[in-house]
């Protein structure tokens, strides 16, 4: 019978498949692969979202291989055939080639050991027909190196190169086209809101610029989160001891992956803590939810300051997209600020994810490494591209209301907060109260009340020397 299977499966091979091997026994490839037995297996067992692991990070593990190569040729371990020919297979995959050769479910063994080994199996294959020498995937291609370092040490390399090429730029680009409405638009006084009920004055740019100072705020955390994944657990192999790496391969390999990348990489002081903990990464995670809740602090603030146009605040005007309704004709939907707050709620969530897959590493190793990978990858791409669809298409067009925020400003009776110093609160409250109450401008109720000139009373209640502050222009108090 053992006979009649191997028959068959050899049949089968003729027709669109080939047989190959590895410690497991035979097994049946698809003759087109370039992979081989490993990751057949693993496309057979993993059946669960149908989405493979981020290219990103195979271009990051790609150069991670051709970093193994250089390295271990110049210590002596690998020809100089076999180096040459893995350097070009894996650079070609960095460059986006035969991505079609990864398809491993990204919900996989949780070392990421089968993308490992689809990496290593589809240089292994390409250098094979290249060279000069066979090329073997375990013995060549991951020579001095485990799943279990280089899977970690390729995440950090794709968070710091994603993060420095994407993102962050994505993040300059908005934060200057806010400062350049602040500029252009942002001398306009509005009123102010604490509670979303009506506050003293501000100036649209004073408004925007706190969305400007967030969003510096956060740059500056993401880079500082930077310097910690930079530190690569490479040369750890197995669980941190670097049982068959040469001793000076992990400083090596990250010195070539800081050429490579123009990003400067380091070896980590502690390998066992390279492989067991992730709690860079979580951090790096937790400043892009940071990221995400300052964009949406942005994202809602438009929409509130386009409501309506009729019955909300109607204070600016962004640019129309797209009708906003299958039924009410007309209608048009801050859609950009939309999509951007849905992309923020995915990110929190993701991060979520993170710090459960960050506390997942028993003794040594972690083993939610492909979902952090994932994650990572995708909350980076998802803010990058919202914040250059939010500054392109909300921002840089959004339009200022003059007259309805001149309307607004006008009947405003916290204004009369800029009396205090001069009448007092309880009788300023009573004009407020006044004024609300008979629709009045505080202006015409002071006038009667305050027992203040004209001239005074408009020099106490101008809105933008209200929006300066100072002692006869506000303070005191909160909310």
């Amino acid at each position: 019978m053992a006979k009649a299977s191997k028959t068959a499966a050899s049949a089968k091979a003729r027709k669109g498949f080939r047989l190959e091997h590895d410690s497991m026994g035979d097994l049946q490839v698809p003759a087109s692969a370039l992979w081989g037995a490993q990751t057949q297996r693993a496309v057979e067992n993993f059946h669960i979202s149908g989405r493979p692991m981020p290219a990103a990070f195979i271009r990051a593990h790609a150069r991670l291989k051709a970093a193994a190569a250089e390295v271990n040729h110049g210590l002596g371990v690998l020809d100089g055939a076999r180096s040459s020919a893995i350097i070009d297979a894996a650079n070609a995959i960095a460059e986006g080639k035969h991505a079609d050769q990864f398809p491993i479910d990204r919900y996989q063994t949780g070392s990421g050991t089968s993308t490992n080994m689809n990496v290593n199996e589809v240089i292994a294959h390409l250098a094979s027909k290249a060279g000069k020498a066979a090329v073997h995937p375990n013995d060549h291609v991951n020579l001095g190196q485990s799943s279990n370092d280089t899977i970690p040490s390729s995440l950090r390399v794709m968070a710091v190169v994603e993060t420095r090429d994407a993102l962050l730029p994505a993040l300059a680009h908005l934060r200057h086209t806010i400062d350049q409405q602040a500029k252009a638009i942002g001398g306009t006084v509005k009123t102010g809101r604490t509670h979303l009920m009506d506050a003293m004055p501000l100036t649209f740019a004073q408004e925007f610029g706190a969305w400007s100072a967030q969003l510096e705020s956060a740059q500056g955390r993401i880079e500082d989160s930077l310097k910690r994944v930079r530190r690569l657990p490479i040369g750890g192999t197995a669980i941190g001891t670097g049982i068959n790496a040469h001793p000076k391969f992990g400083k090596g390999v990250a010195k070539a992956l800081s050429g490579m990348t123009d990003s400067k990489f380091e070896q980590a002081s502690n390998l066992f803590e390279g492989l067991a903990a992730h709690d860079d990464l979580v951090e790096l995670s937790g400043q892009f939810s940071a990221l995400a809740v300052a964009l949406m602090k942005i994202g809602n603030d438009l929409r509130w300051m386009n409501s309506g146009p009729l019955a909300g605040l109607g204070e600016i005007e962004l640019k129309a997209l797209q009708p906003g309704s299958s039924i009410m004709p007309g209608k048009v939907n801050p859609v950009i600020p939309e999509a951007l707050c849905m992309v923020c709620a995915q990110v929190m969530g993701l991060h979520q994810a993170n710090t459960v897959a960050g506390q997942s590493g028993n003794f040594q190793l972690n083993v939610m490494l492909p979902l952090l990978a994932c994650n990572l990858d995708e909350a980076i791409g998802l803010l990058a591209q919202s914040m250059r669809e939010l500054a392109d298409n909300a921002i840089a067009t959004l339009k200022i209301r003059k007259d309805k925020v001149a309307e607004a400003l006008d009947r405003n009776p916290i204004l009369v907060t800029a009396l205090n110093p001069v009448i007092g609160y309880e009788k300023a409250a009573k004009i407020a109260k006044r004024a609300y109450a008979e629709g009045r401008p505080v202006l015409d109720v002071a006038l009667e009340d305050s027992g203040l000139t004209e001239k005074q009373l408009r020099k106490l209640l101008d809105p933008a020397a209200l929006t300066k502050g100072g002692i006869g222009h506000g303070g005191g108090g909160g909310g």
